[in-house]
């Protein structure tokens, strides 16, 4: 989903910070991995050997001496492959700020179970686009959204969260949850394609946790998305509260994913440390 939506939405080559060099491999365990102009490496290449993850790493540092980036943030990719990616490059030994298996999880729409609409609390729910809500409210949220979450250092948080409501004002990717006149929780798809969504973003605000919002949020998106054609939803579950949420509207497990984000303070800069043969 992440290297699809990329490719559709930022392109080959481009200027923008998710815009991708991509590279697939034909023979010796095919596969193809994009690496964004951030630095964020993106894979999937499930019969790579590790001297395929070598030569891959190559490139990427390579292509990282070129750029203006100069260092790479992180990876993303199914659990098993990442950590063989990992360990045949010797990254597995870089200082992380973020190293995580999420369970995956996912549902046919015609099956979503909309029943934790029911609670009487909820009642007076209403699902909003993101613009509704006081924009320094939502960066407020999800600056502690990269905290709680991501493991974002403060002092990187708040711009961070900014560009990232911008973009789903731009796109129109998030809602809002307003209950009895408060806005209540965020909800929203990371990526999406004409039948599936990824969903990413769900916040709560602490004082508002335990009322079952997010699942309430959630639910009344995928509602949208069903009525305007999407017809399955995917996700990566960030703990066992959250994967409680999501089986409560009928997500099933189906694997991992994992993310790492190495730690800028602490590593080595590519271009000092990149051996490129």
């Amino acid at each position: 989903m992440f290297l699809l939506t990329n490719l559709r939405d930022h392109g080959l080559h481009g200027s923008t910070s998710k815009a991708m060099r991509v590279w697939v491999r034909e023979t010796a365990g095919n596969g193809v991995a994009g690496l964004t102009n951030d630095g964020t490496l993106l894979i999937q290449a499930g019969e790579t050997s590790a001297e395929g993850w070598r030569q891959l790493q190559q490139l990427v540092d390579q292509r990282l001496v070129e750029s203006t980036s100069q260092q790479q943030v992180g990876v993303l990719g199914e659990t098993e492959q990442l950590r063989r990616y990992l360990a045949a490059t010797g990254l597995d030994n870089r200082p992380k700020r973020l190293d995580r298996d999420e369970p995956g999880l996912a549902l046919e729409l015609n099956q979503l179970d909309l029943s934790c609409l029911d609670r009487p609390q909820l009642q007076s729910a209403m699902l909003h686009p993101l613009s509704a809500a006081p924009r320094p409210v939502l960066v407020q949220w999800r600056a502690a959204y990269h905290q709680e979450t991501l493991g974002t250092p403060a002092s990187e948080a708040v711009v961070l969260a900014a560009n990232d409501i911008d973009s789903y004002l731009l796109r129109d990717s998030h809602r809002v949850l307003e209950v009895e006149g408060q806005w209540v929780a965020m909800t929203g798809f990371n990526a999406q394609l004409p039948e599936v969504v990824q969903i990413g973003g769900v916040y709560t605000p602490p004082l508002q946790r335990g009322h079952g919002y997010a699942r309430c949020a959630l639910a009344l998106h995928l509602q949208e998305a069903r009525k305007t054609g999407a017809k399955q939803s995917v996700l990566f579950a960030a703990g066992d509260a959250a994967v409680r949420a999501y089986r409560a509207v009928g997500f099933q497990p189906i694997g991992g994913y994992s993310l790492v984000l190495f730690d800028h303070d602490t590593q080595p800069s590519i271009a000092q440390g990149a051996a490129i043969t």
